[in-house]
């Protein structure tokens, strides 16, 4: 049983709403799961899990959250390479240009993205909430 971590920052509840349906998707393929926010989480913990789910909603000009999720996304960075992980989020504005700026310094760090990263406008419709069990599934 592979052990999977989701770890998120929500100001609204939309990224919340969507690490639920990444652990909804995970838990349905037999993954052990941690729903954590990210004050929870620091790097020490990355070893810990088999793979990681990575939310955050877009914040200001489409950067991820900066007082609390960012300084312990960074933290954790240096462990990434090689480590199977997902990137979801909500947005209020804009293209999604703070998504693929994550995404590729995940890549740039080594990390292996286990699907396309899901991001949706506000709250989660039936389509992402769909996007986001398929990514919890990918992880499991």
């Amino acid at each position: 049983m592979s052990k999977v971590a989701i770890v998120y920052w929500s100001g609204t509840g939309n990224t919340e709403a969507m690490a639920a349906a990444v652990a909804e998707g995970a838990k349905g393929k037999g993954a052990e799961v941690s729903v954590l926010n990210c004050t929870e989480f620091t790097a020490d913990m990355v070893d810990m899990y088999d793979t990681i789910a990575f939310g955050c909603p877009s914040m200001g000009s489409e950067v991820l959250e900066e007082s609390e999720f960012e300084p312990m996304f960074t933290s954790c960075v240096p462990k990434l390479s090689g480590k199977k992980i997902g990137l979801f989020g909500s947005y209020g504005w804009g293209d999604g240009e703070w998504m693929r700026t994550w995404e590729e310094d995940c890549i740039s760090a080594g990390a292996v993205l286990a699907s396309e990263c899901v991001i949706c406008n506000e709250a989660p419709d039936s389509e992402a909430e769909e996007n986001c069990k398929k990514l919890g599934e990918s992880l499991a």
